[in-house]
């Protein structure tokens, strides 16, 4: 890859002494590319307000990138995650594909033949950079096309006071509590059942982040969506008991509070736990600031398995792509710049987030104050995460039936096998096509 660039750049250098007693290399339009460049850049708005947008990173991005690379010009237009995907599906409909997009999922365009890979795109440094198991979730047929953006994992967060209270831990606020399986997590819910707890453990299966929720429970119970071979395994014999055992034991036990799992969505889950109503749930680092700023004193653990083994934790990833608009080396230039270490983390700190390469990883962990120390918890589990199987240009279509459907396995009567045969009969067939 870079001895590619070389010869390229060596080539250029060539025709320029050529050409520089005629008019100026700098001049000559057509050598470099760059005079007449302005690559076209949309980007999801991370923020929850017109302050917090994220226009201003890529403001400050595309200002610092232009000065450094002088005539390549940086237009970006971000829209909020309820419309970027489909923005970016019109313009690729009409013929007017963006330079770079960074969304929600890139395998159909892959699929397509409409991306630059990664090799084509980065210097060797910056393709190496990524942590590993990112980099493998941008890939199809072992080709990465999908660039991770920034990432999150996932613990168990626990209302400290609520645990004291139900004597699942003392009182001295020192003591962090340990658990290990999923029998030490039930204990502690019945516990704070029976000292009045209004959810003990809160398990949000609605439609916002069904897909999520369940896979972390999935793999807490040596399971998955995909095999070691990244074929579809939805419908396993271990996805099947751990839906068993939530339908049976949590739910079943009255110990996921007063909506149905199906029905409640992970904000709302979030804003319970905000309200010191919530004993117990699975949540990401933007619950950090939400649950520090209702006053709310919580712990955060790995979460529990089945067996009380260690199991892969789930990671979430967003996507940056490049289009084949000609303008391959251009755009390669801008995500380099992008993916240097300062870059990386002035974005993943603004909205607690977690960075995807190596060198970013090490900035934030070498960083105090703020909310880094905190976040430092997640970076950890993030190169053990298994991701969805993204690579797959059948997944958001499978996503879209988890969401429609896992909420009503684990109701009282509810059937696992069948719902999980259901989605995994559906996705097998999508994934054939």
């Amino acid at each position: 890859m870079k001895a590619r660039k070389l010869n390229l750049a060596v080539s250029g250098l060539a025709l320029c002494l050529t050409a520089v007693t005629l008019t100026g290399c700098g001049a000559l339009p057509g050598l470099t590319g760059d005079n007449e460049v302005t690559l076209r850049v949309v980007a999801a708005d991370y923020g929850d307000n017109p302050e917090n947008s994220s226009k201003g990173y890529w403001k400050s991005l595309a200002a610092a990138f232009e000065k450094a690379n002088p005539g390549i010009k940086v237009q970006v237009d971000v829209y909020s995650w309820s419309e970027v995907d489909a923005k970016v599906a019109e313009m690729v409909k009409a013929g007017k594909a963006p330079d770079v997009a960074q969304i929600g999922a890139y395998a159909d365009y892959a699929a397509e033949g409409k991306l630059y890979s990664a090799d084509e795109l980065l210097s060797v440094t910056t393709e190496a950079d990524f942590l590993a198991p990112l980099a493998d979730a941008g890939k199809v047929k072992r080709v990465q096309y999908g660039m991770p953006f920034v990432a999150s994992t996932r613990l168990m967060f626990y209302n400290e006071k609520l645990l004291a209270d139900a004597g699942v831990i003392p009182k001295d606020g020192k003591t962090a509590w340990q658990p290990k399986s999923w029998a030490d997590l039930e204990s502690a819910a019945r516990k704070l059942k029976a000292a009045g707890v209004p959810t003990p453990f809160a398990l949000p299966l609605g439609r916002e982040e069904a897909q999520g929720e369940t896979l972390q429970w999935l793999l807490a119970g040596g399971g998955g969506y995909s095999d070691n071979e990244e074929a579809y395994a939805i419908d396993s014999p271990d996805n099947v008991k751990t839906l068993e055992y939530l339908r049976d034991k949590l739910v079943g036990g009255g110990l996921t509070g007063p909506v149905e799992p199906g029905k409640l969505d992970r904000q709302a889950a979030f804003d319970s736990f905000s309200r010191g109503e919530v004993g117990m749930l699975n949540g990401h680092s933007t619950l950090l600031k939400q649950a520090t700023e209702k006053g709310v004193k919580y712990g955060m653990v790995p979460m529990p398995t089945a067996d009380g083994t260690d199991h892969s934790t789930m990671g979430v990833a967003d996507w940056v792509m490049a289009f084949k608009n000609g303008h391959k080396r251009q755009s390669g230039k801008f995500l380099d710049f992008m993916y240097e270490p300062n870059n990386v983390t002035a974005f993943t700190e603004k909205y607690d987030l977690l960075p995807v390469t190596t060198s970013g990883s090490r900035a934030m962990a070498a960083r105090t104050g703020g909310s880094s120390a905190q976040l430092r918890t997640f970076l950890q589990a993030l190169p053990n995460a298994r991701l969805y199987p993204v690579g797959k240009k059948s997944w958001a279509a499978v996503s879209e039936d988890i969401k429609q459907n896992i909420g009503k396995s684990v109701q009282p009567g509810g059937q696992p096998a069948k719902v999980l045969g259901d989605i995994a009969d559906a996705a097998r067939k999508a994934d054939s096509r």
